[in-house]
């Protein structure tokens, strides 16, 4: 069995801005009620959970892809909350349907067409 992800990290200059990103686009409860303003995203028994804050030093860095059932849909809401879409839905046969991202800070992000995986 390959080794299955089980957690996301979101870093960046502005920790608040990307918690409120996030949350808006895709509905996620953060909780940052913490010393650290670092932001846990729980996972609601069909994903994974992961964090969202402030980098050190300002160092940013994301890696995960978010399942959605209209990718072009999606990206349009991600582009009214300040996002920047840098790769349109892109079907490959015998592949994933997937698109791609820049969250405010230039973080890329993938989506994967819901049942595509």
């Amino acid at each position: 069995m390959a080794q299955p992800v089980t957690h996301f990290e979101v870093l960046g200059k502005d920790g608040k801005k990307l918690q409120d990103f996030y949350s808006s686009a895709f509905d996620w409860k953060i909780d940052a009620n913490n010393p650290m303003n670092y932001g846990v995203v729980e996972a609601d028994g069909s994903g994974i959970g992961g964090g969202i804050g402030p980098g050190q030093n300002g160092q940013q860095h994301l890696t995960f892809y978010v399942e959605a059932a209209d990718l072009k849909a999606m990206l349009d809401k991600i582009e009214n909350l300040g996002g920047k879409t840098t790769m349109p839905p892109l079907a490959i046969h015998g592949a994933p349907e997937l698109a791609m991202f820049s969250d405010p800070e230039g973080n890329i992000v993938g989506l994967v067409k819901e049942g595509t995986m």
